[in-house]
């Protein structure tokens, strides 16, 4: 008889703990147009492996997005915009922090429009 009730016990208790531990996931596309190479995708999956709690991501240089998935209850939406930005590049409605964009090598920052004057 106790080992029964020792036995549901120990079923329950497990039960339990699984529902417990149930994670809820958040996915999405974030536009990161600053993406201009290899060197800006590496930059901004560096930022990203760093964050606690994001459980995968894709960076897509053609179409300069960010596919990011996490774990709701470690980070959110916004600390995962403000790693990409913190990497000196816009992320949605982010605006890349400018030291770092600074940083960046020639080939990753976009080119400035000038004006060219003809004769």
């Amino acid at each position: 008889m106790k080992s029964i009730l020792f036995t549901l016990m120990v079923v329950f208790s497990f039960a339990f703990t699984a529902s417990a531990q149930q994670n809820t996931a958040g996915k999405a596309i974030i536009s990161t147009p600053g993406l201009m190479c290899d060197v800006c995708k590496e930059r901004v999956e560096r930022a990203l492996f760093k964050q606690y709690g994001i459980t995968s991501y894709k960076v897509d240089v053609k179409k300069k997005t960010t596919t990011v998935t996490w774990v709701t209850d470690r980070t959110d939406i916004e600390q995962i915009k403000t790693m990409i930005a913190n990497a000196g590049f816009d992320a949605d409605d982010v605006t890349r922090e400018e030291s770092a964009y600074k940083r960046l090598p020639a080939n990753c920052k976009k080119p400035v429009n000038m004006a060219v004057k003809t004769p």
